[in-house]
């Protein structure tokens, strides 16, 4: 078996050679879009969920190494096309194998007959979830939760790159529907084209006029977004020299052509960038790093206020909530509380992410990241349960008024609260988080907002809320 760097080097070549943006194009058009006629139906999507479908991490490494070298839009014959397909899918499905042997490979037998051995907590293991994982979110999520994850950010944004994040917000929706249009057009157009013309590049292709015409956005404003998302003149990707290192293609989807348009192969990489990187951008300011972290924290807090009040209503949920003891001491601050009949909700949130040395399977950094995002988030929360259920303290709003806690809580339910995607979190909580679960305090639910939003929507009442908690709290224990 071949090493994963060696796999790695020949993907690499192969993505630089002579028309190879039109097989990413095919690719990404067929393991991403739904054809249909009609009403759509099951049989439609089916082929998203085959095992042979591409994933957004495989397609992003693509066009990274794509990046590696100058891009040739050369249109190469049919038969060139079809071998650089098949030669990428031979590689990336021999890349998986081999990642999930290194696990193997590294399995000690005499270590896995020792008990409390965990084989699945060591870096070798969970490169492959980390990198092979499901999304945190939908598309729209992304779009839509940037607004608020970066109001406090306007100003900076403005004087910095020249836009709004409400601004960038429009843009990213536009080119999105535009996509999907331009793609259905270009479809129809090969019906009366000769084959060896067909290539689905043009769907992917957009220029500024014709975002600015379709979302009736000032041009000049589209122009400062896609600049400030598109990779930057001259840049190769030259730190993508693993799998697992810097990807220029997340931080920076779009790719400037000849003509003066954008490529955008996939437009998910484009909402999560719209999500995350302007927070980069603001931590390379060494003036206003400090005040973008303060609000990053910020927004997961008032974020989870939001979605807990449409559950139990604005005066069963409370933020930033102190407990001292009785001589005044504080002992402990809960980020989010909600109090409801005989029952209470403690959130403790976090802005910790999953760094590349740890997604490169280093196992001190692992766990290191997990502490600080996950662990100290749960242990702190444990803390203030404790405290409640014990009695004896007392517990102030943000005003400083008193809160009442009920005497007799049958149920304290924690929740530890990450606001980004977080690869193979609940593959990492099940193998690293540690904790004490009593007959009051419930095991911890470990979340991001993308999915305390979907189930704040769907779980819309408070006893269906609790009663799935409750539910959870069962399986955990058993």
């Amino acid at each position: 078996m071949r090493t994963e760097q060696t796999i790695f080097d020949e993907l690499a070549s192969l993505c630089v050679k002579p028309g190879y943006a039109h097989a990413v194009a095919y690719m990404c058009w067929r393991d991403n879009m739904v054809a249909y006629s009609g009403a759509m139906k099951a049989a439609d999507m089916q082929h998203l969920f085959s095992k042979t479908r591409l994933i957004r991490t495989e397609t992003s490494t693509l066009i990274g190494l794509m990046l590696k070298g100058p891009i040739d839009y050369f249109l190469p014959a049919a038969p060139v096309i079809e071998k650089y397909i098949e030669v990428t899918e031979s590689l990336l499905e021999e890349m998986h194998r081999e990642m999930s042997g290194s696990l193997r490979q590294a399995l000690d037998l005499i270590k896995i007959a020792q008990d409390g051995f965990d084989p699945f907590a060591s870096g070798a293991a969970l490169r492959e979830p980390i990198f092979y994982g499901g999304e945190s979110a939908y598309s729209f999520q992304y779009r839509d939760f940037s607004p608020a994850k970066y109001a406090r950010d306007d100003p900076w944004l403005i004087a910095n790159k020249g836009f709004s994040i409400n601004d960038a917000r429009d843009v990213v929706f536009a080119v999105s529907r535009l996509q999907d249009e331009k793609l259905i057009s270009v479809i129809r157009a090969m019906r009366s084209k000769s084959q060896e013309t067909w290539t689905l590049l043009p769907g992917f292709k957009f220029s500024v006029a014709e975002v600015a015409d379709y979302g009736h956005i000032d041009p000049q404003i589209v122009d400062k977004v896609l600049a400030a998302f598109a990779v930057p003149p001259g840049a190769c990707n030259e730190q993508f020299k693993a799998l697992h290192d810097f990807n220029i293609a997340n931080a920076n989807p779009l790719i400037c052509t000849p003509d003066g348009g954008y490529l955008l192969f996939h437009i998910y990489n484009f909402v999560e960038a719209l999500y995350e990187s302007p927070f980069y951008w603001m931590g390379a300011d060494r003036a206003y790093c400090d005040t973008a972290m303060q609000n990053r924290g910020f927004f997961a807090e008032q974020f989870a206020v939001d979605r807990l009040r449409r559950v139990f209503g604005a005066e069963n949920v409370l933020a930033n909530v102190d407990i001292y003891e009785s001589k005044g001491t504080k002992l402990a601050e809960i980020d989010v509380l909600v109090l409801f009949g005989n029952r209470a909700l403690l959130l403790q949130a976090k802005s910790k992410r999953l760094t590349l040395e740890a997604r490169r399977g280093n196992d001190l950094q692992i766990k290191d990241d997990f502490k600080k995002s996950i662990q100290d988030s749960s242990d702190q929360a444990y803390r203030c349960a404790k405290l409640i259920e014990e009695g004896g303290c007392v517990v102030k709003d943000a005003t400083g008024k008193p809160v009442t806690i009920p005497i007799h809580l049958r149920r304290i339910y924690v929740i530890c609260l990450i606001s980004d995607h977080y690869p193979a979190l609940s593959f990492q909580v099940s193998h690293f988080l540690n904790f004490t679960a009593t007959d009051t305090i419930s095991p911890p639910f470990v979340m991001d907002v993308f999915a305390l939003d979907a189930i704040a929507e769907m779980l819309a009442l408070p006893l269906h809320f609790l009663l799935t908690s409750r539910q959870y709290r069962r399986h955990r224990v058993l």
